[in-house]
C-alpha cells in the first residue's frame, strides 16, 4: 500500500503544479503595439524611438533604444505594428529584447520580427523600413514605459 499512497501524493502534486501553471498562463492577456524606430550606424549602430501600447482599452507611451554591433551601415526609419502577448500588466512589455539578424533596405522594404523579453512578453511585429541600411549584426532593443 505504501507505493500506492506515494504515487497518489505525487499525482496530486503534479496536478496542483500543472493547474497553477495553466491558471497563470490563462490570466495572461495580449495587447497591440506600434513602434517607430530610427537606426543609424557604422560598425556600431544605435537606435531610438517610441511607440504606444494599447492594453485593456488604455494607451501607454513607450520609449525604445538599443545598440547594434557587427556589420552595420546606413540609416533607416522602421515602423512596426503588431501584437504583444503573454502579459499581465502594461509594465510587462518593458524590458530588453535581443536579436541576431541580417538585412538590406534600399528605399522601402518590409520587416517582420518576433521577440521575447525576460518577463516572457512576446512581440509579433510587421511593418516597413525606409532608408539605406545594411546589417549583419547582433542587436538589442530596450523598451521602457514613459
Amino acid at each position: 500500500m505504501r507505493p500506492s499512497s506515494t504515487l497518489r501524493a505525487a499525482l496530486v502534486a503534479l496536478l496542483a503544479f500543472t493547474g497553477l501553471a495553466f491558471s497563470s498562463a490563462a490570466r495572461a492577456d495580449s495587447g497591440f503595439v506600434t513602434l517607430t524606430i530610427y537606426k543609424a550606424g557604422w560598425i556600431i549602430g544605435g537606435s531610438g524611438g517610441g511607440g504606444v501600447l494599447t492594453f485593456r482599452g488604455r494607451s501607454y507611451r513607450l520609449s525604445t533604444g538599443g545598440l547594434d554591433y557587427g556589420l552595420v551601415f546606413g540609416g533607416s526609419k522602421t515602423v512596426l505594428r503588431g501584437r504583444v502577448s503573454n502579459i499581465n500588466r502594461p509594465s510587462d512589455v518593458a524590458g530588453v529584447y535581443g536579436a541576431a539578424g541580417a538585412g538590406l533596405a534600399v528605399g522601402r522594404g518590409a520587416r517582420a520580427i518576433v521577440l521575447t523579453n525576460q518577463k516572457g512578453a512576446v512581440l509579433e511585429l510587421t511593418g516597413h523600413q525606409v532608408g539605406l541600411m545594411a546589417n549583419a549584426d547582433l542587436s538589442g532593443l530596450a523598451i521602457t514605459m514613459r
